[in-house]
């Protein structure tokens, strides 16, 4: 079995995660999926940002919390620990400008990550419905996917929204919980399921198909799809994709 490829905060290796640049880059390494997280600033506009500050990304110690759009905008996540300036500047992408970008690729699928930080601090009902207003032009290539179970089980009610649950732990209570929830994707750092686990189960296969992350081995993630694995998420996209078995998988994206 050759697993998909999904690109884990864009081309995250090469350039600035979360980063229109590095989004775009993983499509044209030939990602057929892409994965990145929001957080809203204070203004209640969402922006592309893993943490709920710019400290590691920027340099900037500001929350995006006490940040409008307007403000956010004016700072570089160029990721000067890493790159020093050779992306500087990279504004801080919205999600909107994502979507658009995402509407010129129909082939793609996105996953949506709703930070945990963003849910507690303009509470979850809110943030939802916020988020499915600016998902709806392209809502057939999202997937919104969160470690909140709750969140989720408050989306599905609303409609037939792509789910997928990243799970803090396996274990039989999250396997139960997902039972109940039925998402459409099980999402969960490899090494959580342990070794020994792995050599005398399967994994779950009655509550979704299952991603794992991050993995950046060719090998490792052909391992996994051998054991039941859908979908493998990777920092390293462009390398991955030049195994000759996972290049099987990739997709030359017809640009609209």
């Amino acid at each position: 079995m050759t697993p998909i490829l999904v690109a884990h905060r864009g081309y995250a290796k090469k350039y600035p995660e979360n980063s229109l640049l590095g989004l775009e880059q993983a499509l044209l390494a030939g990602a057929c999926m892409i994965e990145l997280d929001v957080q809203m600033s204070a203004d209640h506009q969402f922006v592309i940002l893993h943490d709920s500050h710019f400290a590691r990304t920027s340099g900037c110690i500001d929350s995006v919390f006490d940040l409008t759009i307007n403000e956010v905008s004016k700072i570089s996540v160029h990721e000067p620990e890493r790159f020093a300036n050779q992306f500087n500047p990279t504004p801080v992408p919205t999600l909107t400008q994502f979507i658009n970008l995402l509407r010129q690729y129909p082939q793609a699928t996105a996953f949506i990550e709703i930070k945990d930080e963003s849910l507690e601090r303009w509470g979850m009902d809110f943030v939802i419905e916020r988020l499915q207003q600016v998902l709806m032009p392209c809502l057939e290539q999202c997937i919104i996917i969160t470690f909140s179970y709750s969140a989720l089980a408050s989306v599905k009610k609303q409609g037939d929204y792509r789910i997928g649950w990243i799970l803090t732990q396996f274990d039989d209570e999250h396997h139960q919980r997902a039972k109940n929830l039925q998402p459409d994707y099980l999402i969960c750092n490899y090494k959580k399921i342990s070794d020994e686990y792995r050599n005398t189960h399967q994994l779950w296969q009655d509550c979704g198909t299952w991603m794992l992350y991050d993995i950046t081995e060719p090998g490792q993630a052909i391992d996994w799809a051998a054991y039941g694995v859908d979908l493998i998420e990777t920092w390293d996209i462009g390398a991955m994709l030049q195994h000759p078995q996972l290049q099987q998988v990739a997709c030359q994206h017809k640009v609209l």
